[in-house]
C-alpha cells in the first residue's frame, strides 16, 4: 500500500465518521462542526485527485462564509430542544427506509463491474484545473449553470418573501419620503451671539 492510497484511506474514515455524525448527533451546533470536518476532509480529497482549485473554494465559500454563518445563526436562535426530540421516533421508519436505498445503490455503484474508478493520470507542469473547469464549466454546461443561478436567485428571493413580517412599532426608512426633503427641512442655522468673557 502506497502512502497516497494510506491517506485516502484515512480522509475517507474520517469523512463518513464526519458525515454519519452530522445527521445522528442532536445537537445543532455540534454537527454543524462535524460538517466542517468533512469539508475539510473532502477539500483534502480533492487535493489528492489534483483539484486545488475546487478544493480552496470549498474551504474558503463553505466553511469560511456558510458555515460560520450557520453557526451564528444556531447559536442566536432560541432552539427549544425537547419539541425536537419529542416527534424523532415517528420518523426512525422513513429514514431507515431512504439509508437501506442509499446503501443498496452505493453498494452496486462499488461492487458493479461497469463502476471502475479511473486512474488519476500526472498532468502537465503549465496545466492549469482552474483553466479547464472554466472552459468546461462556460462552453459545454454554460446553459445548466446559468439554469442553476436563476434557480438559486429564485430560493433566495423565495426565503426573503416568506420570512418578511410587517413588524408594528418599529421606526423604519421611507425612501420617497427620504427623496422629497429639501435642504431647508434638513438644515436649520441657528444664529448665536458671541459669548463674553467675565
Amino acid at each position: 500500500m502506497t502512502l497516497e492510497s494510506l491517506i485516502f484511506y484515512v480522509l475517507s474514515a474520517v469523512l463518513i465518521f464526519s458525515a454519519a455524525m452530522v445527521v445522528t448527533v442532536r445537537n445543532p451546533i455540534r454537527a454543524a462542526l462535524f460538517l466542517v470536518l468533512a469539508f475539510f476532509s473532502c477539500a483534502a480529497l480533492w487535493i489528492l485527485l489534483q483539484a486545488e482549485f475546487l478544493a480552496i473554494t470549498l474551504v474558503l465559500v463553505y466553511v469560511g462564509a456558510v458555515m460560520v454563518l450557520f453557526l451564528f445563526v444556531v447559536m442566536m436562535l432560541d432552539v427549544n430542544y425537547s419539541i425536537s426530540k419529542e416527534g424523532f421516533a415517528s420518523y426512525l421508519p422513513v429514514g431507515l427506509g431512504v439509508s437501506v436505498v442509499i446503501l443498496a445503490e452505493m453498494g452496486l455503484a462499488i461492487l458493479g463491474q461497469r463502476y471502475t474508478l479511473p486512474e488519476v493520470a500526472p498532468l502537465g507542469e503549465h496545466y492549469s484545473n482552474t483553466r479547464a473547469l472554466g472552459e468546461l464549466l462556460y462552453t459545454h454546461y454554460v446553459y445548466p449553470f446559468e439554469l442553476a443561478a436563476v434557480v438559486l436567485l429564485i430560493a433566495i428571493v423565495s426565503a426573503i418573501a416568506l420570512t418578511l413580517r410587517k413588524r408594528t412599532g418599529v421606526r423604519t426608512q421611507n425612501p420617497a419620503d427620504q427623496v422629497k426633503v429639501n435642504a431647508e427641512d434638513r438644515v436649520r442655522l441657528v444664529d448665536l451671539s458671541p459669548e463674553k468673557k467675565g
